[in-house]
C-alpha cells in the first residue's frame, strides 16, 4: 500500500512523503491499515477508502467517484460519504458520482443523468427524476423503491 501511495505522490509532482497521510487516514478512519501489507491484506472497505484518500492527495478540480461504496454495508456508505464530504467542506472540487445506489444519490447529489445503452437519456434535478420520471429508462430505474428506506 506504501508504493502506490508513493506512486500517487509521485504522478502527481509531489515529493515523496510530503502529503498529510495521517490527516487524511484519520479523517476517512483508515487508522489500522498497515501500509507495508498488501492491498489483499486489507478489507474491500478500507481498500476504497485508501483510494478515496489517494484523490483528496491535491485538492483535484474533479474527482470521478465510480461506485465508491459498493462494498460496503449502508452505515459504513454513510459514515464514508460524510467523511469524503468532511474533506471537501474546504475545497472548490467538483464531484462526478457513478453509481447504481439510488438511495447514495438521492441524498448526495444535486443533479442526475439517467444513462441507457450509453446514452444519456435523461439529465435533471435529484428531485424532479426521482419523483416525476418521464423516461422509460428512469421509470425503470426507480421502480424499486426500497432505495428510499436507506440511510444513504
Amino acid at each position: 500500500m506504501r508504493f502506490h501511495w508513493s506512486e500517487a505522490e509521485r504522478t502527481l509532482g509531489m515529493k515523496t512523503g510530503s502529503t498529510d497521510q495521517r490527516s487524511l487516514f484519520g479523517a476517512l478512519r483508515i487508522t489500522d491499515g498497515d501500509l507495508s501489507q498488501r492491498p489483499s491484506a486489507w478489507s474491500r472497505g478500507m481498500q476504497q477508502r485508501f483510494v478515496i484518500a489517494m484523490a483528496l492527495i491535491k485538492s483535484p478540480d474533479l474527482i470521478v467517484l465510480d461506485e465508491p461504496t459498493s462494498a460496503l454495508d449502508p452505515v459504513v456508505v454513510v459514515a464514508t460519504m460524510d467523511l469524503f464530504d468532511t474533506q471537501l467542506d474546504n475545497c472548490k472540487t467538483a464531484v462526478i458520482l457513478i453509481t447504481h445506489d439510488l438511495g447514495l444519490a438521492a441524498w448526495r447529489v444535486s443533479q442526475l443523468m439517467v444513462i441507457h445503452e450509453g446514452q444519456i437519456v435523461k439529465c435533471a434535478t435529484t428531485e424532479d427524476i426521482l419523483q416525476r420520471p418521464q423516461t422509460d429508462a428512469s421509470k425503470v430505474l426507480i421502480a424499486h423503491r426500497s432505495w428510499l428506506t436507506l440511510p444513504c
